[in-house]
């Protein structure tokens, strides 16, 4: 017979607990303690409230739970009702504070830097150079209950019965909607909630900011086939290989043409570019006033995409100056040659930045910017661009707990974080986007 301790933990899964609601956390939630001292990430509240809150995942042994209010019993003076029908409890993932006033939203992403900065960095926003607000983006500052049509990329999950939708939290249940209302306009002209997407797990709907061009890429589900694409626009249509994640072209352009700091940039494949449509220009903006660049300097663009900062660089460095780009995508790194292709003073290299760099026997450099992917850097990277001595640091982060821990990696390679800037690039989520400039802590004449 089994022993006793050889039982599964008791799952605490539709439990309910009445909780007093303490500090906003990093993923969108915040932090309760029940009666018992268990802790409680809880989705769909606010700092301050009183809620009934109902485990969505956890058990007896678990560290923490996670959980939604599922009723207000004390109601915090930021609450507002959700403008959104398929946002709360239970429902579409892809929001977590339509329930927020717009400025307090602001407030919450802000405690949340913060806050890592805090804990990970071990630095105030004060010694971070941040004066601890977050900026929105040109157009958005709207009022409660008005939400921004921001999202460029909306990825439709398509369920069993071919509906479109969006993924609940946590989860692959899709959520069926006729309407996302944070996706931007020339996303939600195309209709794709309205039609049925047989054999389809997945449709990428991708409305260019800086042209007309509309995309969609479509990801088959095993073995299915490819349906008829008929939308309410024209369209161009891409299919992902379930076989090796590579993208091709069925039909129309392989790509979409953004624009941003006066320059045109093509973007194929599905391949990454900023979402919201003031992204590229707001973000160029902040590195270029960050480290502003000399004539006839050197750079490197790390993680470079298709080629933004590397361009927006090596117009401010003139003819004399260099860039390095370098880029771990092939399809980016071969649209940021073509993208770049005017300027003789550009170079792009294709693969992981620390071999690159190693390869290419880059011992020095003034500027740098790095816009990781969301887990940042890392020691070994932040080491490394640190003995390369540049004069400043843009660094780009869409994830302020990464950027805190590779700040305080950089701390300890001699540089410390001159100024520190927060944009609210993905209003109704959690997400924000920071431009943190670095230098060397003993500053060189």
């Amino acid at each position: 017979m089994p022993h006793a301790s050889d039982a599964s933990p008791v799952s605490l899964i539709g439990e309910e607990y009445e909780v007093e609601v303490g500090p906003v956390a990093h993923g969108g939630h915040c932090i309760a303690r029940t009666d018992e001292g268990r802790v409680l990430f809880v989705r769909h509240t606010l700092p301050g409230e009183k809620v009934i809150a109902k485990v969505t995942e956890g058990d007896e042994d678990s560290r923490y739970l996670r959980a939604d209010a599922v009723r207000i019993v004390e109601a915090a003076k930021d609450r507002i009702e959700a403008p959104c029908p398929f946002s709360g409890p239970g429902k579409c993932g892809g929001c977590d504070w339509q329930h927020v006033k717009p400025g307090a939203q602001r407030r919450l992403k802000g405690e949340v830097i913060a806050e890592q900065l805090h804990r990970l960095a071990g630095l105030s926003p004060e010694e971070a150079g941040w004066d601890g607000t977050v900026v929105p983006a040109p157009g958005d500052k709207l009022p409660a209950g008005e939400v921004p049509a921001w999202r460029t990329r909306v990825q439709y999950a398509v369920d069993a019965e071919g509906h479109a939708g969006l993924r609940r939290h946590r989860s692959h249940d899709v959520e069926r909607v006729d309407h996302c209302m944070i996706a931007a306009p020339g996303v939600s002209e195309l209709g794709v909630e309205k039609r049925e997407w047989p054999q389809l797990a997945t449709v990428e709907a991708i409305a260019a900011t800086g042209s007309h061009d509309r995309q969609v890429v479509l990801t088959p589900r095993p073995g299915g086939r490819l349906p008829l694409v008929e939308l309410d626009k024209p369209v161009s249509v891409l299919r992902v290989d379930e076989r090796d994640g590579s993208v091709h072209r069925v039909h129309g352009r392989a790509f979409v043409r953004e624009r941003a700091d006066g320059r045109t940039y093509r973007v194929g494949g599905g391949g990454f570019w900023q979402v919201h449509p003031q992204a590229a220009d707001t973000l160029v903006k902040a590195v270029m006033q960050g480290l502003m660049p000399r004539k006839g300097e050197t750079a490197l663009d790390l993680y470079c995409g298709v080629g933004l900062f590397a361009g927006a660089i090596a117009e401010r460095v003139g003819e004399r100056g260099a860039v390095l780009g370098i880029e771990s995508s092939k399809r980016a790194a071969e649209d940021a040659r073509h993208n770049l292709q005017d300027l003789e003073r550009v170079r792009i290299e294709h693969g992981k930045v620390d071999q690159v760099l190693a390869r290419a026997r880059i011992t020095e450099t003034d500027l740098i910017v790095l816009d990781p992917p969301r887990a940042g850097a890392g020691k070994q990277t932040v080491r490394h661009l640190a003995s390369l001595s540049p004069r400043r640091i843009a660094y780009v982060a869409c994830d302020p707990a990464a950027l805190a821990r590779d700040l305080k990696y950089f701390q300890e390679s001699g540089y410390r974080t001159r100024t520190l800037r927060a944009f609210d690039l993905f209003p109704m989520t959690h997400h924000v986007e920071c431009v943190a400039i670095l230098e060397p802590a003993e500053k060189r004449s």
